[in-house]
């Protein structure tokens, strides 16, 4: 298959380029960037889109400010906008104490998220490609990974975290990843292209380089095709990992008694019934609740607090890196930072009357809570009865909340489509008798979406093809001295004197 029609299936199978939108092609000059700028020059009017070409200086090489020249150059010739920076790498990771190589990729994601953000562009594409996916498997098995590790780069994948630029995080889509690397030389050959060559690929000295130039040679000895068997590995675990996850959203609401920013209270009984491989997964879900990353929790402190919540006696702490901890109770086992002791969740969030859900924006409940609804172009991290997401367009228009009324029926997520009666499912999930007919439900033409607290539906659920979110949120509101609702978290952009967005 030819370059052009394996990049045009990639992007057909993974939904991956938005019709009318802008795309951020970050190019570097070499053959990969090289290639995937052209072809998806070939394709731009094909799929409707605009590009804008992304490069970064480094600073690293004597060849940089050539090759940045080169890019500009090479996007002024084919007529397209471009943008270039400039980044002191060695110093950035010097002042944040991290490798060249880790400072090198987190200043090129924060610039091209300046650059998105700057464009009003959802979408940034880079030139990763088979091979890369290859060596990207073999460094996180060699560091020791699960499922999300070994799965590899994904062809649609959420912004790395600490890399936005104060906007909503763009999508970050790989229309190469399904080309191997001999494919893209040759392609470049075909086409005439004369990409920069970099010489920092050659040095042994980072990790990767010693992946691709030592050790995949060596493993080719043992199956020539090893390359093509890991890629489709990837591609196998990536499929097992969405299972996985699909039965966790299903599992979630049955485990989770409260779920906040500050802890994340877990069924003992309903976690010490479950599989090994469930009881990790849900933890670590647990963990990244609370946490933006799970970099520093490595299997060892993983499976020494599932064995505490497993057998431990009540009391029993298990410490987790990152300022973590998991605790055992008498009925829950408790996630919570160190230094934040565990506090009883206050009562369950109840509705007085109807009313239009606030979209984005706060809207009071009964009891001190609220729900927290915003618009975004990527889904909340994490599941649980406090939070749901869904396709905000497909919600409907008419979003507000209302109580139960009779013959209320909803498609519990994760059920299959199935329908059930919202009474049987109260009754089902415990909810106490005095509560029910206060727990808030969010309606819209299409039907109920969510029983506030408890059990989001199918209709709306978002999916691949789904491009903004509709993001709920349920936490505990305040009302400051100059009468100002906003929720107990600050605010994470400027803000008035009652916390709205500037």
């Amino acid at each position: 298959m030819d370059v052009l029609t394996q990049v045009r299936a990639t992007i057909d199978g993974e939904a991956l380029l938005p019709r009318g939108g802008t795309v951020v092609v970050a190019v570097s000059g070499g053959p990969d960037s090289l290639c995937l700028l052209h072809v998806l020059l070939r394709l731009r009017g094909e799929y409707g889109v605009g590009l804008h070409v992304a490069h970064l200086n480094h600073g690293l090489r004597p060849e940089a400010e050539a090759d940045a020249a080169f890019v500009a150059a090479l996007a002024a010739a084919w007529h397209l906008p471009c943008a270039v920076g400039r980044v002191d790498v060695r110093a950035l990771a010097a002042a944040e104490r991290r490798s060249l190589e880790e400072a090198a990729r987190l200043a090129r994601y924060r610039f091209l998220a300046e650059v998105a953000c700057a464009q009003g562009a959802g979408t940034v594409a880079v030139g990763h490609n088979a091979d890369d996916q290859v060596e990207t498997v073999l460094m996180h098995c060699l560091r020791g990974a699960g499922l999300a590790g070994l799965r590899g780069m994904r062809r649609r994948a959420r912004w790395p975290e600490g890399a936005t630029a104060g906007c909503a995080a763009p999508t970050l889509i790989r229309p190469l990843l399904d080309v191997p690397r001999r494919d893209i030389e040759a392609y470049v050959e075909a086409q005439g292209l004369e990409p920069r060559f970099d010489r920092t690929n050659l040095e042994r000295a980072f990790y990767r380089n010693r992946i691709r130039h030592e050790l995949v040679p060596i493993l080719e000895t043992y199956n020539p095709r090893i390359r093509e068997r890991l890629h489709h590995t990837a591609d196998v675990l990536a499929d097992d990992y969405d299972y996985l996850q699909q039965s966790l959203d299903a599992l979630w609401p049955e485990l989770v008694l409260a779920a906040g920013p500050e802890a994340v209270a877990l069924r003992r009984d309903v976690f010490r019934g479950l599989p090994p491989s469930p009881q990790r997964a849900l933890l670590r879900r647990a963990l990244l609740s609370l946490r933006r990353s799970l970099r520093d929790i490595g299997w060892l402190h993983l499976e020494q607090a599932r064995r505490t919540a497993l057998s431990a006696a009540v009391g029993s702490i298990a410490m987790l890196p990152a300022g973590l901890l998991l605790e055992v109770g008498y009925e829950r086992l408790i996630v919570r930072p160190a230094a934040v002791p565990w506090v009883e969740p206050q009562a369950a969030p109840l509705l007085d009357t109807e009313r239009p859900l606030q979209v984005p924006g706060l809207t009071p409940l009964a009891g001190g809570w609220a729900i927290e609804a915003r618009l975004a172009e990527q889904a909340t991290p994490g599941a649980g009865r406090l939070q749901a997401c869904f396709d905000a367009d497909r919600a409907g228009r008419e979003l507000h909340l209302r109580r139960r009324r009779p013959g209320d029926r909803f498609q519990p997520r994760g059920l299959g489509g199935r329908h059930k009666s919202v009474k049987d499912y109260m009754i089902d999930a415990k909810i106490p008798r005095g509560q029910r007919e206060r727990v808030p439900l969010l309606i819209s033409e299409r039907g109920i979406l969510w029983i506030a607290g408890w059990r989001a539906s199918q209709v709306a659920a978002p999916s691949a093809e789904t491009r903004r979110f509709l993001c709920l949120r349920l936490v505990m509101a305040h009302r400051d001295a100059d009468g100002c609702a906003g929720a107990l978290e600050p605010p994470t952009q400027p803000s008035d004197q009652c916390g709205r967005p500037q």
